[in-house]
């Protein structure tokens, strides 16, 4: 491949860890909030955060079009205080991979964390932990696998993601070209050879982060 095919799959690639990390905190969270506590509205919540699974890609993003846009509440925010722009933008690119991938997060931690055993946390209290102790020293570690598989999915996630991101970010070359845009245009513009050279790349990367995900679920049930 050519130093810009190159140059597409190294943005993919850092652009999907970044957006992995920045919704990791949010959608733990999410899931332990929904693993360990009931409360009105929870159906809602749930259903909300799974959202993007089921509506169409290009659907999510026009949502996140108006939002992040200049006239949006959250993007016209941003253009206004901080003079910063979300569409068509890496940021755009972030955002729309952040929100596809977030159900995925949450699903495998809010998994994991119901599997750990409330009576090892009870008995952590009554020794005096507090519960943000107990939630880094016995909660979290114990959830770990399965966490660490929720991220390694939304990773892949965020790496095959299309629709959305065309929607919020286009395909600006050199911008927000992610590898999925990269290999659609290729074919739009008949240069199937490269086309293929995109796609092994894409299968390879996501195949290595779906086979660790899997590996680690099943090593947790064991």
């Amino acid at each position: 491949m050519n130093a810009e095919a190159w140059q597409i799959v190294w943005f993919t690639a850092w652009v999907s860890i970044l957006s992995t990390i920045v919704i990791l905190p949010f959608g733990l969270a999410v899931a332990w909030l929904l693993a360990r506590f009931e409360w009105p509205g929870k159906s809602l919540v749930e259903t909300f955060v799974s959202l993007p699974l089921v509506m169409p890609p290009v659907a999510t993003g026009l949502v996140l079009l108006q939002m992040f846009g200049r006239r949006g509440f959250i993007g016209g925010f941003l253009h206004k205080h901080f003079d910063l722009d979300v569409v068509f933008t890496w940021r755009g690119v972030l955002v729309a991979l952040g929100v596809m991938s977030f159900p995925l997060l949450v699903r495998s931690a809010r998994v994991a964390f119901e599997g750990v055993n409330p009576r090892l946390e009870q008995i952590a209290r009554t020794l005096g932990a507090g519960n943000f102790r107990v939630f880094c020293t016995i909660t979290l570690p114990l959830a770990s696998r399965g966490i660490v598989g929720g991220i390694l999915l939304a990773f892949a996630r965020a790496l095959g993601e299309f629709g959305a991101t065309i929607m919020v970010a286009g395909n600006i070359p050199g911008k927000t070209t992610t590898l999925s845009l990269a290999i659609f245009q290729s074919v739009q513009l008949g240069q199937d050879p490269q086309a293929y050279r995109l796609l092994a790349v894409s299968v390879v990367l996501a195949f290595a982060a779906v086979w660790c995900s899997e590996w680690l679920l099943r090593g947790k049930k064991h």
